[in-house]
């Protein structure tokens, strides 16, 4: 078989009369900034969240650099966010002139470790940026608990959580402003790149809204000092389309998740690990070993793509080598770099493949003698 990481063609297909139609709608009334599928899909995301107020912006990075501007958080300011995430993450905090401060991760979850979380809080302190890393929720309680103890603004990165679950309510809506990323791969994903926010603040909608648009409410008036950060309408309308499918698409890769469970089950891999009160919408399916690199190209041979995310932490990026790190500073974070590789899933793999999969895998671990996993860290 020839298995790819993710099948965007096999998406369209399903979906192509509808998405097709509404391009051409937009075409034809020609509003393509800020036009009304913008505000349409902003309303409609927000619904779906449980939020009041969605803000359409043109990327993900966007969204998180303009949620922590509208609370003011700017230069010699510190903000704590997780040292597994993707690098967008932290850039979003540099931008803006604050101090991205990382913090190394629970084994289980593979999300921030509250308890350092709490450790890395300092009187420059002003937010923390959760990240809901492969579709899980973190521990929002706890890390809501903490933020409420210091008077910190809470931004929920839900670039990878689109729908995903936590106490039966869907992320976005725990802390003060969730930013998504819209990207194509993504559970929800434009056919470019886009980005929306979540909030029930009716001050930060105002603010982001003024912020993505040159700081202007009324065309050459401007209030503040805005940026160019707009959604396209383009998007807009795709993505209202994409909408009404994606519980069905998340369903389905919940779906891949559980095969791939039961079919790995026995296998040498360390599986992803849903909590009690999560639902996952799997972005991606993680396993772990440390015959990671050998595993990878073997699945490459055979036809199964399979990608790692990320095989170099933040802390140790040359881009960020005045935060001072080292190796050793981040030590779960760093092992887990080395051993992690996440699996084909979309909504549309078929069971079959997923069998054939969990096949060339079980014959990984029969030619290669047990190697077991580098210590685990508790």
């Amino acid at each position: 078989m020839n298995i790819p990481f993710v099948d965007l063609k096999a998406q369209y297909r399903s979906i192509q009369d509808e998405v097709n139609a509404e391009i051409a709608a937009t075409l034809e009334k020609c509003d393509f900034i800020l036009g009304q599928n913008v505000e349409s899909f902003e309303k409609e995301f927000a619904s779906f969240c449980g939020a009041r107020y969605g803000i359409g912006v043109d990327s993900g990075t966007s969204a998180l650099e303009l949620a922590l501007l509208a609370y003011d958080i700017g230069p010699g300011d510190e903000v704590i966010t997780s040292a597994n995430t993707f690098i967008a993450t932290a850039l979003a905090i540099t931008y803006t002139g604050a101090k991205p401060v990382l913090v190394d991760i629970e084994p289980d979850s593979y999300m921030i470790d509250p308890d350092r979380l709490r450790e890395a809080i300092t009187e420059r302190t002003k937010a923390i940026i959760p990240v809901h890393l492969y579709g899980h929720p973190a521990d929002m309680d706890l890390i809501c608990a903490i933020a409420n103890e210091h008077d910190l603004v809470v931004i929920e990165d839900a670039s990878q959580a689109h729908g995903a679950r936590y106490r039966g309510e869907r992320v976005g809506t725990f802390g003060d402003v969730a930013a998504f990323s819209l990207y194509p791969g993504k559970n929800l994903g434009a056919y470019g790149d886009a980005g929306v926010l979540v909030t029930d603040d009716e001050r930060v909608n105002n603010q982001l809204r003024l912020l993505r648009n040159w700081g202007s409410v009324k065309k050459y008036h401007h209030e503040i000092l805005g940026y160019n950060r707009r959604m396209d309408t383009l998007q807009s309308s795709i993505l209202r389309v994409k909408l009404r499918h994606l519980e069905g698409w998340n369903m389905a890769r919940r779906s891949h998740a559980k095969l791939y469970h039961q079919l790995l089950a026995d296998s040498s891999l360390t599986l992803p690990v849903e909590a009690s009160n999560a639902e996952s919408v799997y972005h991606l399916y993680v396993i772990r070993t440390p015959e990671r690199d050998k595993l990878a190209n073997y699945l490459q041979e055979r036809g199964v793509a399979a990608i790692i995310h990320y095989p170099v932490p933040i802390h140790l990026q040359p881009a960020y080598k005045e935060l001072g790190h080292q190796a050793g500073d981040f030590p779960i974070t760093e092992q887990f770099a080395q051993e992690i590789l996440s699996l084909p899933i979309f909504p549309e793999l078929q069971p079959e493949q997923i069998h054939y999969i969990a096949k060339v895998i079980g014959e990984f671990d029969a030619e290669h003698e047990p190697v077991a996993l580098s210590a685990q860290l508790a």
